[in-house]
């Protein structure tokens, strides 16, 4: 079986995600500087310490499916996944992920604060599980 690593890329915060080893569940993680110098060290680490064979990044598509600047951005930050990890690298259409991610923690009582660190993670778990159940 193989776990998959799901990737909410933004230009300051990357949210992270992780499949359980089944693939049928998402879970949030981490969130990880998009500035650090070490990203791709640690984006490497993170991989082979989870046993990931596959790694998602969101692809930020507007509602009527057309791709812009951000999709772009995205794109450029799968190469360079796949390039630092060696690992093959899908992007998925992440429409609505941290709507969902946001409305959640509302539902949870988070306060403000709380809720802008959880975001990115589970945001990155909402569209990693919709990718998961996509598979099936």
């Amino acid at each position: 079986m193989t776990r998959i690593l799901g990737l909410d890329y933004g230009t300051r915060r990357i949210g992270v995600a992780v499949s359980d080893p089944l693939g049928l569940t998402a879970g949030p993680l981490e969130v990880l500087d998009a500035t650090a110098g070490d990203l791709d060290d640690r984006l490497r680490n993170l991989a082979a310490d989870l046993g990931v064979e596959l790694i998602v990044v969101g692809l930020p598509v507007g509602l009527d499916g057309r791709e812009g600047p951000a999709a772009l951005d995205a794109r450029r930050f799968a190469d360079r996944v796949a390039a630092a990890t060696g690992l093959p690298v899908e992007v998925y259409d992440e429409r609505f992920s941290t709507v969902t991610a946001e409305r959640v923690l509302l539902e949870a009582g988070l306060r403000r604060e709380r809720r802008k660190q959880a975001r990115d993670r589970v945001a990155a778990a909402v569209f990693l599980q919709a990718y998961l159940d996509g598979r099936r």
